[in-house]
């Protein structure tokens, strides 16, 4: 389903989701929504990594993204120990800066940018280029001269026109780029239709069923300038099932068969993406790393024999399954509106501009009161923030204690993936900051925005 540009007005008035339960204790925390170091004080009020809300509240203001970065850690290092052989991609576009980029190497991952941007705060942030990939369906030459300049490890190609232009700036260089081909194999991840990536009417990658994917790999062969080492698929985001990847893994090494029967080589890399799916609500039960890997080892091992090659090395792409769990956004409530006991609408001093994903694809979150505990009876709320849009809608359906006032704080979950990275200024609304907490102590990594940064772009 798709959300409805109008958002609110055109919701299922006074209903909620069938998995949302009005809950016991409206205090209670879900642990697999909440980044590891999360808590609640004993006076009811959050603590992450041992420091209040409110002490982030009054030294960084609201709304703020606040990152658990040993949870961040964490996660790295359970996806490390579940493939330990593998090559480890986090996506940069979930969420990218310096400050994690230095945790994700310091962890032993590598990295995917998509952007000229994103190289740019990678190698900024001494990330080793040799653990980048880089991905995009429309690199310009600008964007692949520096890749090329700087070294970085892969170069996934999405085109004949990016393979003539790669191997152009390649020749002019006297350089031998390691590239591998993405490989659309016609499989739709069971997600948003705004974020299935494989299925054939999209732009990403090479037609699979239509020969387009068996050409480039001849193509990239055959004029010997570019290093091909192997194909990539990515079925799309937010997926907890591994039958897709099933599928996706026959079909592309059935191709990897086809190059070495047509070309006599066999491609010793193969990247099956990932986009492994994380809780927002108690509707989402996420697979632990570790049933990832076996999963997945059995699948390829199997689809290798049926077509009698060698296990190439596997790189997998976690996706927001890192970040997006070791973050939540906290917000102050400005207003409580009751509208004719159909619904409360709970407003904060955030939104749409902070988290676009419930308007651009239906997002459910969930939320909490963070301030303090309550004995009140659960109340289904809407939280809705400041823009003025109806359909600027942060969380859809949520209890919330039936006394939640202006002046509490509020704090969202699962915002570590796709919040910040695509925030706007919508209504000239400054971004908010992320701040990275550890054994008590809170750092700023990327600062607040303010109007002076909003009025410094504009020259007229």
């Amino acid at each position: 389903m798709r959300a409805h540009e109008a958002g609110a007005l055109h919701g299922d008035i006074g209903s909620r989701p069938p998995w949302l339960r009005p809950p016991g204790d409206v205090n209670a925390l879900v642990p697999e929504l909440w980044p590891r170091n999360v808590a609640r004080a004993a006076d009811g009020a959050l603590t992450v990594a041992g420091l209040g809300v409110h002490d982030i509240a009054a030294e960084f203001g609201t709304p703020v993204y606040v990152l658990d970065e040993d949870d961040l850690r964490s996660r790295c290092r359970d996806f490390r120990a579940a493939f330990p052989t593998e090559d480890i991609y986090y996506a940069g576009k979930a969420f990218l800066c310096r400050a994690v980029v230095r945790m994700i190497a310091e962890e032993g991952l590598h990295l995917d940018v998509c952007t000229g941007g994103e190289l740019a705060t990678a190698l900024s942030a001494g990330m080793p280029a040799e653990r980048i990939g880089f991905h995009g369906n429309n690199k310009s030459t600008r964007e692949l001269t520096r890749a090329l300049d700087a070294g970085v490890g892969r170069i996934i190609v999405d085109s004949f026109t990016e393979i003539d232009r790669l191997t152009a700036l390649a020749r002019e260089r006297g350089v031998r780029p390691k590239v591998m081909v993405r490989v659309t194999v016609g499989v739709e991840a069971h997600t948003h239709e705004f974020i299935a990536t494989a299925h054939e009417d999209q732009k990403f990658g090479f037609s699979l069923a239509g020969g387009a994917a068996a050409a480039a790999a001849f193509k990239i062969l055959d004029e010997g300038v570019l290093e091909l080492r192997g194909l990539h698929s990515h079925i799309g985001s937010q997926i907890f099932d591994a039958n897709g990847f099933e599928v996706s893994a026959r079909r592309v090494l059935s191709l990897q068969a086809q190059i070495r029967d047509a070309r006599g080589v066999e491609l010793p890399e193969l990247d099956l993406g990932g986009g492994f799916g994380i809780a927002y609500t108690t509707q989402d039960d996420p697979a632990a790393p570790q049933e990832l890997a076996k999963r997945l080892r059995k699948i390829v091992d199997s689809e290798c024999a049926a077509e009698r090659l060698a296990v190439p090395h596997l790189s997998i792409e976690p996706g927001r399954a890192i970040v997006g769990p070791a973050v939540f956004t906290l917000y102050e409530v400005g207003t409580v509106k009751d509208v004719d006991g159909i619904r409360t609408y709970v407003s904060v001093d955030g939104g749409m501009s902070d988290n676009i994903r419930t308007a651009l694809y239906d997002a459910s979150y969930s939320a909490t009161m963070a301030n303090r505990a309550s004995v009140a009876a659960p109340m289904l709320a809407r939280v809705v923030g400041k823009h003025c849009e109806s359909g600027d809608i942060v969380v859809k359906d949520e209890f919330l204690p039936a006394d939640v006032q202006p002046g509490d704080l509020v704090a969202v979950p699962g915002t570590g993936a796709y919040c910040r990275s695509m925030a706007s200024n919508y209504n000239h609304v400054p971004r908010p900051p992320v701040v990275a907490v550890r054994d008590g102590h809170a750092r700023l990594i990327v600062r607040r925005e303010t109007e002076e940064d909003l009025l410094a772009l504009d020259v007229g």
